[in-house]
């Protein structure tokens, strides 16, 4: 068992992994296959990762619906957003119902401990994308994002500039700012 309260069996027969975390046994398919090809990063070190950084992560996207952000062919190849969680998920994943201005629906994936980070681990899940709403008060969002994407013909250096105007207007409004990165 590690300090971080999770332990590995070495790999099954059927080629899975099986990680015990936060007291819950999380299934890792296929955890050879590698996300990261630059690193050689497998899904298992992805799910390890979220292991390592859980306390933070679930700070900023634990109690919040989340949009499934899947890249099932790693980093390198096409990914897809899934704003409904699946339906054949562990009933341990806590979801929640959101409604949207067209009338529709989506249950949504709120992760609450580190075994739900394991498990969207598990479906390739490369970043983490919260709503700025909490999940016990979908009405009220309390965070404010600003949401600056770099694209191929502006340079890096122009979003930093841009985050700081950002910051100063945030401070000018008495409110404080934090980064985020994705991907």
């Amino acid at each position: 068992r590690g300090a971080r309260g999770y332990s590995q069996r070495m790999a099954e027969p059927t080629g899975h992994e099986i990680l015990q975390v936060a007291g819950r046994e999380v299934t890792i398919s296929n955890p050879g296959k590698v996300l990261f090809p630059e690193r050689g990063h497998t899904k298992l070190d992805l799910a390890r990762y979220y292991i390592a950084v859980a306390e933070g992560a679930l700070q900023g996207a634990g109690g919040r619906p989340n949009v499934l952000v899947r890249y099932p062919n790693g980093i390198d190849d096409e990914f897809f957003f899934q704003k409904r969680a699946p339906t054949s998920r562990p009933d341990w994943i806590d979801v929640v119902t959101l409604q949207f201005p067209s009338g529709r629906t989506a249950e949504e994936v709120v992760p609450r401990d580190a075994a739900t980070l394991v498990w969207m681990a598990n479906l390739a899940c490369l970043e983490l994308h919260p709503h700025a709403v909490r999940a016990a008060d979908l009405d009220h969002p309390d965070e404010l994002r600003v949401d600056l994407d770099p694209m191929p013909d502006v340079p890096w250096s122009q979003v930093r500039s841009v985050a700081l105007v950002v910051r100063a207007t945030l401070a000018d409004a008495g409110l404080t700012g934090w980064p985020k990165t994705s991907g």
